[in-house]
């Protein structure tokens, strides 16, 4: 019996562990507690299904940031149980200290707190708050490393990260204005559950100027072309885990974010369609994305880029929109978290073994360690999209609506999605199947959190549950 708030234990959990973890010494212990905070957290978000409490001025739950919250604790316990054996690695052959060890698995959860609040908050402010927290902290995670390239990769991520947040901030200024006149002053102007109910009375013009600064903003943080540019550094600099979080989690906060304000101006009549402006950024996205996949030599920037593509795909059917799109766009989001984290908790071991992130220094991964690269071979046909995995289910069904209403669009998602297929067979095929290459290091491979991603986007593709189906469905009707 829970007697706990499940929404404030979602908050609570991350943060006490945080200033627990903070003065806890070691790894062993740390790093089991990192998962046990995690687990608890899940454990509370599900909860979430069967006791949802009433919103507040400043936190709430409703059927859309439920898919989210649930989707964000589960990956975020499955990355610190692959934490565990990653980190415990790198401490092993010296690239991080016993009291770097502690920074990290308190700004994990310090992490975990801002992105969960985020998730949570029913005041625009305070979201807003909660997404730069967010990014802070993986700004700070990104350089751990210290070296030259990871520091260099930090303050490119925090400068463009900084400016991404900045113009969140002026949209939201302007929604906050363009409430005011008919919710008043009061801090009703900045609670969600107010501002869409009277949302088909705030002035058109200013929601559509807000609407433009806040999708260039979280489109920053979403990783869009061409705001992207922190992502790749990012993620080829920084610790697995962190590019595991970044791709799974962080880009879908921002994204949330962003699927917030676009139901305000589809709550107004008056105001400008968005589905035009987030099909166009998500339409270059992936065009972009695939074509600068062929020149990835390092494999965690080939990821990297992996990620712009399929959040361009996201964004294009959350743009296009409708029940089907908006049904695909949901199912994309989760497949694309649950397999693009798998395939770098498969990349984390890999490059470990390898002592390379460089594709030409490694080869004949399923000869020299074949669980991870058959794993990785099916991390990538998942993420690529083909059947019977879960993401193939979700672009058929984005094709498919956008062939019935915009053919010619259609037909440049197909031609984006066959550019970057052909890019990872002919950049990753040598890697997986070819001569053995470089060094053959055993590593001490957690294994069990990838099994169950792939597993889970295994089923997606076969059978999604009648209740699943009926619970996207209406989310997908919420998001106009």
């Amino acid at each position: 019996m829970i007697s706990l708030d499940p929404v404030a234990a979602v908050l609570l959990v991350p943060l006490g562990a945080a200033a627990l973890l903070a003065a806890l010494p070691g790894y062993r212990w740390p790093s089991r507690l990192n998962v046990l905070a995690c687990f608890i957290s899940l454990l509370f978000a599900l909860s979430l299904f069967w006791h949802r409490p009433v919103a507040g001025n400043y936190l709430m739950i409703d059927d859309l940031n439920v898919v989210f919250i649930v989707l964000n604790t589960f990956v975020g316990f499955t990355t610190a149980a692959f934490s565990a054996s990653y980190i415990g690695h790198e401490l092993h052959t010296g690239r991080l200290t016993l009291g770097l060890l502690r920074f990290y698995h308190s700004m994990y959860q310090v992490m975990m707190f801002g992105m969960n609040l985020a998730l949570v908050a029913n005041n625009i402010g305070l979201m807003w708050v909660a997404v730069e927290l967010a990014t802070l902290t993986t700004v700070v995670m990104v350089g751990i490393y210290r070296t030259p390239e990871a520091i260099e990769a930090a303050w490119k991520y925090f400068i463009l990260g900084s400016v991404g947040i900045a113009l969140a901030l002026f949209g939201t200024i302007l929604v906050y204005l363009a409430a005011r006149p008919v919710v008043g002053e009061s801090a009703g102007s900045m609670v969600w559950t107010v501002l869409i109910t009277q949302a088909s009375d705030f002035d058109p013009a200013l929601l559509n100027v807000a609407f433009v600064f806040l999708l260039l903003g979280y489109g920053t943080k979403v990783g869009l072309a061409p705001l992207h540019a922190w992502l790749p550094d990012a993620h080829a600099e920084g610790p697995t885990p962190i590019s595991a979080v970044l791709s799974g989690l962080l880009l879908n906060v921002a994204l949330y974010a962003l699927l917030r304000f676009k139901m305000l101006l589809a709550a107004n009549p008056a105001a400008l369609a968005p589905g035009p402006l987030m099909v166009a950024l998500g339409l270059l996205s992936l065009i972009f994305a695939a074509l600068m996949l062929y020149r990835r030599y390092d494999i965690k920037r080939l990821f990297a880029y992996s990620s712009i593509e399929h959040m361009g795909i996201i964004v294009f059917a959350f743009g296009m929109a409708g029940p089907l799109g908006n049904f695909a766009g949901l199912l994309q989001m989760t497949m694309h978290s649950l397999t693009k984290s798998a395939i770098f908790f498969t990349v984390g071991h890999i490059t470990q073994a390898k002592g390379t992130q460089t594709m030409a220094d490694m080869g004949g991964l399923t000869e020299t360690h074949p669980v991870l690269g058959w794993t990785l071979v099916a991390g990538v046909a998942a993420i690529a999209g083909l059947p019977p995995f879960g993401v193939f289910m979700s672009e058929f069904l984005l094709i498919t609506t956008t062939f019935d209403r915009q053919p010619v669009l259609a037909a440049a998602v197909v031609l984006g999605l066959l550019i970057a297929f052909a890019a990872l067979l002919v950049l990753l095929t040598p890697v997986i199947f070819g001569p053995p290459r470089g060094r053959s290091m055993r590593v001490d491979a957690s294994t069990l959190p990838i099994f169950a991603h792939l597993a889970l986007v295994l089923l997606g593709g076969i059978f999604l549950p009648p209740p699943l189906v009926a619970w996207f469905q209406h989310v997908a009707t919420l998001l106009g």
